[in-house]
């Protein structure tokens, strides 16, 4: 209190002549037309920009908890679509059941670690068992497939990136139909082979490769990728078809796990297959 006002009483005047000012200034604004409509403006142009400046800084503060609501959002929606059902029909009845005839459930996950330049490449996540995820579930983003689902602990799990050399995944060719094994050989991340699709087939640049549905993990028409050159061996049986991913993995940021509700009574009875 001593210093304050030892500061005072050394600058009086100073403080004096501010006080004065500041009240010729709201005497002038007060009086006179002119002069209040243009502090007017002044004063909300000036506000406004603090304003806007601030509610900008916010909304970037914001982004990660808008991105989990809209991850949250996609992966709903996901579950509601159609593909995701199976109808149940027998010759008497058509029986729809929104919750027990459900598929594939969708779970939104947003990647914490993720690595690229690898031969083994994975990512980890920051959901886990306690959110409902369990390994060999697919890994999709709003591009196309990512991966599956290896360990889980309670709250996190890692992934085999699509771009792993110990992942194969069943793909297709979706114009013709035509299946293979798509695999990545180690080499630049942004691409991967088709491999085992028929020289009779009919394969053409540009054409979408997705899942085939054919495995328990993920659905069919996933996308995968495009095709980006074709080559064909003199003598040989098969194409080596170069396909460029459709997700960006250096990108990654928000994904959903692909939960198949029946995927157990489809591993069982194919095993019982297998061994008869």
């Amino acid at each position: 209190m001593r210093n304050f006002i030892r500061f005072i009483i050394k600058h009086h005047f100073a403080i004096l002549f501010f006080i004065i000012e500041m009240v010729s200034l709201l005497l002038v604004v007060n009086y006179n037309a002119y002069q209040r409509s243009s502090f007017l403006s002044s004063s909300n142009a000036l506000t406004g920009g603090i304003f806007k400046r601030f509610n900008a800084g916010t909304e970037y503060l914001m982004l990660r908890e808008i991105n989990d609501d809209l991850a949250r959002e996609n992966a709903y929606l996901r579950s509601r679509m159609p593909e995701s059902f199976r109808a149940s029909r027998d010759y008497f009845n058509l029986v729809y059941d929104s919750l027990s005839q459900q598929e594939y459930i969708y779970r939104s996950a947003r990647v914490i670690n993720n690595s690229t330049n690898r031969r083994f490449n994975y990512l980890t996540l920051n959901k886990g068992r306690a959110h409902g995820i369990e390994p060999e579930m697919g890994v999709i983003s709003n591009k196309g497939g990512v991966g599956i689902v290896k360990n889980v602990s309670e709250n996190y799990s890692t992934v085999i990136s699509i771009i792993n050399t110990r992942l194969k995944i069943s793909a297709k060719l979706k114009d013709s139909g035509f299946f293979g094994s798509l695999e990545w050989d180690g080499d630049a991340y942004e691409y991967v082979y088709l491999h085992d699709i028929p020289r009779h087939a009919n394969v053409n640049i540009g054409d979408l490769v997705v899942t085939s549905g054919y495995s328990s993990i993920f659905p069919e028409g996933i996308v995968l990728g495009n095709v980006e050159h074709v080559d064909l061996e003199k003598g040989a049986s098969f194409y080596n078809i170069k396909v460029k991913l459709s997700v960006d993995f250096k990108k990654l940021a928000f994904v959903e796990v692909i939960g198949h509700s029946i995927r157990e009574e489809q591993i069982t009875l194919e095993k019982a297959t297998e061994h008869d």
